[in-house]
């Protein structure tokens, strides 16, 4: 697997473009939240583009809102959430073999790439490295 380590004006670049097409589905936000921990950092950033109020819970809140993750790449952490209409969720990656489309996503990536985004250590492990650390629990 093809490691891709992504810098701060990439992630920059990144929201403001998810901003942008946010705004532009005219769909009224009341809140963001963004998944632990992937999604954090990307939804404060979110946050303050869109204006909309930081919510420290998931599901509990009134409206429409953005639930944030970095990638979804299997799709296993959004998945939970597709059954609730007034939730949206944004990404910055997603690849298409996910069990699950986000609402909205910046790029598109391949099976065979593994992104390591600047607030992760740039020797995390790939999603294999995962699941053989997890082996034996």
């Amino acid at each position: 697997m093809k490691k891709v380590y992504l810098h701060w004006g990439i992630i920059e670049a990144a929201t403001t473009r998810l901003a942008h097409d946010i705004k532009e589905s005219k769909i009224k936000f009341s809140s963001i939240y963004g998944l632990p921990r992937g999604g954090l950092i990307p939804a404060v950033l979110l946050s303050h583009k869109l204006n909309i109020p930081y919510q420290k819970d998931d599901i509990e809140g009134d409206g429409n809102m953005l639930l944030v993750d970095d990638i979804c790449d299997t799709g296993e952490t959004l998945h939970p959430y597709a059954g609730y209409p007034q939730i949206y969720t944004v990404t910055i990656h997603y690849k298409k073999s996910a069990m699950i489309q986000p609402s909205f996503w910046w790029k598109e990536v391949t099976d065979d790439e593994w992104i390591v985004y600047p607030w992760e250590r740039s020797n995390s492990k790939t999603i294999q490295g995962y699941k053989d650390a997890t082996k034996g629990e």
